[in-house]
């Protein structure tokens, strides 16, 4: 009775040990056909905090400011609801918004659409002028923030552009965006700039190899660290006296870890004088010395 109950699973078990074997065997001869085959590796990007492929730099949206009559009404209902949030918080940074006579801009910042942003200026002269932006999301969600740039000629703190409060700043506005899709890195930089007190142009164009003055800084450039990130570089065209170069730092999130400018001055090419300088010398004797020969 033992031996019949053992039949049928050997039965069931051969076919199946025959077809592992088969198997085996093709594919040993696979790859004895081709010895060479193997598995593609595919190469990971580091992550970084702007979109894919966009490293070379697109057309250059600008950054434009707009007078109050310049702005749309629903705009300017945004700046009256959120006045008293900006007089409050003005107030704590000692910027005397209720003396003299404020004027304010709009920042259209194509990539804070959900905020309106403003720059505020009281100007008594030279010397003597207060600047501070402020941000004020739509729909109330987010809140009131101030930036304090100068205060009768003078920065509150560090310089506004460098300092962590400007970078805490825009990245608190940013994270109030959330915005789909991610916005392109120049556009971030300019806006960056624009927050703490520029007024930014980048000029693509190549420069003319026949002008007599050259760019001495980077015009707009993005690195990606081996370990993610991105490292925004870019020459702003309109800062007086002389152009200004920004770099700053993301990290693979997109929040802005550092933030820096220098003023860099134009190159003037120097071309070689186009008259010839004869050189004076001592000629060589004229006579020739005649060797004889022995026959």
């Amino acid at each position: 009775m033992q031996s019949r109950s053992r039949l049928p699973l050997v039965l069931a078990v051969a076919p199946l040990a025959f077809a592992c074997v088969l198997a085996a065997g093709q594919a040993d001869q696979e790859s004895s056909q081709n010895p060479y085959t193997a598995t593609p590796i595919t190469e990971k990007l580091p992550p970084m905090p702007f979109p894919p492929g966009s490293g070379d730099a697109g057309p250059v949206v600008p950054i434009r400011f707009r007078s109050p009559d310049q702005m749309t009404e629903a705009d300017r209902e945004v700046e009256a609801d959120g006045e008293s949030s900006i007089r409050e918080r003005v107030s704590f940074a000692g910027l005397e918004f209720n003396q003299g006579i404020w004027s304010y801009q709009q920042i259209v910042c194509p990539v804070f659409p959900n905020h309106v942003l403003l720059k505020f200026t009281r100007n008594n002269g030279r010397g003597d002028e207060s600047v501070f932006t402020a941000s004020i999301p739509r729909r109330g969600q987010g809140k009131v923030r101030i930036i304090p740039i100068l205060r009768r000629g003078y920065s509150l703190f560090s310089p506004t552009p460098v300092n962590a409060l400007t970078i805490s700043a825009f990245n608190h506005i940013r994270a109030e965006e959330e915005p789909v899709p991610p916005p392109d890195w120049l556009t971030t930089g300019m806006c960056y700039a624009a927050l703490a007190g520029a007024q930014p142009r980048v000029d693509l164009t190549p420069p003319d190899p026949d002008a007599h003055t050259f760019p001495s800084g980077v015009p707009a450039a993005l690195e990606v660290p081996p370990k993610g990130g991105a490292i925004i570089h870019f020459l702003d065209d309109a800062a007086k006296p002389w152009p200004m170069q920004w770099t700053m730092i993301f990290n693979a999130k997109g929040k802005l870890l550092k933030a820096t400018r220098a003023p860099t001055r134009p190159i003037h090419p120097v071309g070689l004088p186009s008259t010839v300088v004869e050189t004076k010398g001592t000629p060589l004797p004229s006579t020739v010395t005649e060797v004889n020969s022995r026959p």
